[in-house]
């Protein structure tokens, strides 16, 4: 399976729900960074904090962490996301 085109992941980065994240291999499955290079090189307005490392921690600190935070994202004791609770897996 090819990786998905820049516009596919910037519309599935889009229709992550408040609420809810996904990681950047959701996105492109196989080809996590490329998830990240396009969130670093897009004008377009996605909510990108939505966008977590596998393991549910982030790669944006304490800046994405208050972002998730106000929206009712849940953590770990860890400070990581819960990503049992909080991760679609699935295009909405």
């Amino acid at each position: 399976m090819p990786p998905a085109s820049h516009q596919e992941i910037l519309d599935r980065i889009a229709a992550i729900p408040e609420g809810f994240v996904r990681t950047y291999g959701d996105l492109s499955p196989g080809a996590p960074r490329l998830t990240g290079t396009i969130l670093r090189t897009t004008t377009r307005d996605v909510p990108w904090w939505r966008v977590v490392r596998a393991d549910g921690s982030l790669a944006k600190g304490d800046r994405q962490r208050r972002l998730l935070w106000d929206e009712g994202v849940p953590f770990t004791r860890s400070g990581k996301v819960d990503l049992d609770v909080a991760r679609i897996l699935h295009d909405v």
